[in-house]
């Protein structure tokens, strides 16, 4: 059985290796040996200076000239409060993707776009650029007043053997050539590295000022290397437009922890990667009839926690409230949405996206916010952030870069 631990890394151990030969070039790694100070210090830096301007005002000091004051940063994005996960869209290790699905694909693609909810999350490793190439090919079919609405965003795998912001540039052109070759909306690194994670924000910087993406992001990242990314960006003069992360009511944790509260500290809109929980929201499953694959071990784990139990009854009791025909998927993406967040759940059937597109449609009552609350943080079966595969510090720096 495979650990649950590895869903987190998109079953890592046949993705990576298989992305690591498809991607590396004949060049052997090497470890990089420096780094820049700015990593230690750069998150605090600009809370210092805060400080500082507080102290000068208490002092009686006038205030730094207009002149003085920093450019507003370039590469905000603005995004609807609903988008489309794309994973599934030519994953067959996790999803069992197949090609005869690309008819089914195009009808949920449509449907988005004829919802003006046309935002879509892919990434180079996600079917090793095929679910990169579909949204390119389905946004080519569209007449041009109706491709200019569809948004895309993209992720850089950050894989050990790449450790130069130029990795980050060459990779961005290949996946904008999947794409269909224009600018990529948003172009984010996918997870964190064990080392070269300045590396990367250059990378990012690079890409913006080359005229290849339009906006920057990161995913997977803590609250410290999100601030770290922030503050390396705006040395640039470039906002960090976007965390993506992993948030729903199984996965609560960068709500406790305090993540989400510095991306918005930060002015970072955070996107929620499995607001579904991988299906275990949407009470498509059961004790009798758990999904197959990978999932199967946590189906097993969960439908032993009276916590689950006890959360979908809450759902289910939510969505009757807002009519028989109401799904509990709308309330766990309802949920998502109250937080602040914008959620991305995947989509592989028609039904599937005009189910997530309804969501929007109606609104949780704080009562039912707080109800949700607590039943979610009763629920232990899930995964858990110490399991993650993710790197948790640069090695070099000893910078936290993820935390759930």
């Amino acid at each position: 059985l495979l650990d649950p631990t590895m869903v987190l890394l998109r079953a890592s151990v046949v993705v990576v290796v298989v992305a690591a030969a498809a991607l590396r070039g004949t060049d052997a790694y090497s470890p990089p040996s420096g780094r820049r100070e700015f990593l230690s210090t750069g998150a605090s830096a600009a809370a210092a200076a805060g400080a500082a301007a507080t102290a000068a005002a208490g002092l009686g000091l006038d205030p730094l000239p207009a002149s003085a004051a920093p450019a507003p940063l370039v590469g905000s994005i603005d995004l609807p409060p609903l988008g489309l996960g794309a994973w599934a869209w030519g994953d067959s290790v996790f999803w069992g993707y197949d090609k005869k699905q690309d008819g089914d694909l195009r009808e949920v693609f449509d449907a988005a776009v004829s919802s003006d909810l046309a935002f879509f999350d892919t990434a180079e490793l996600y079917g090793l650029g095929r679910s990169e190439t579909l949204l390119g090919e389905f946004r080519s079919a569209l007449p041009p007043a109706s491709a200019e609405r569809v948004q895309i965003a993209s992720k850089f795998a950050a894989l050990p053997f790449r450790t130069k912001a130029s990795d980050v540039v060459k990779a961005c052109r290949e996946s904008a050539k999947r794409l269909g070759g224009a600018p990529i909306d948003l172009y984010q690194v996918h997870f964190p590295n064990a080392w070269s994670n300045a590396e990367y924000w250059d990378g990012l910087a690079s890409a913006y000022e080359e005229g290849l993406v339009k906006a920057v992001g990161v995913s997977n990242y803590g609250a410290d290397a999100t601030r770290a990314a922030h503050a390396a960006l705006a040395e640039r003069g470039i906002k960090l437009a976007t965390n993506q992360i992993q948030l729903s009511l199984l996965y609560r944790h960068p709500i406790d922890n305090g993540l989400l509260d510095a991306c918005r500290d930060l002015d970072v809109k955070v996107l929620s990667y499995s607001p579904l929980a991988l299906g275990f929201l949407t009470g498509k499953y059961g004790a009798d009839d758990p999904p197959k694959g990978p999932r199967k071990k946590i189906a097993e784990q969960l439908f032993a926690d009276d916590g689950y139990s006890s959360l979908l009854a809450t759902m289910r009791e939510v969505a009757a409230g807002r009519g028989d025909d109401v799904p509990v998927s709308q309330v766990a993406l309802n949920w998502a949405r109250a937080k602040g967040t914008i959620p991305i759940p995947g989509a592989r059937t028609l039904k599937q996206a005009k189910q997530n597109i309804g969501s929007l449609s109606w609104d949780l009552a704080e009562g039912e916010v707080r109800a949700l609350d607590e039943a979610s943080s009763r629920v232990t079966g899930f995964i858990t952030p110490d399991k993650s595969p993710f790197p948790k510090k640069d090695i070099n720096t000893g910078l936290v870069m993820f935390d759930s």
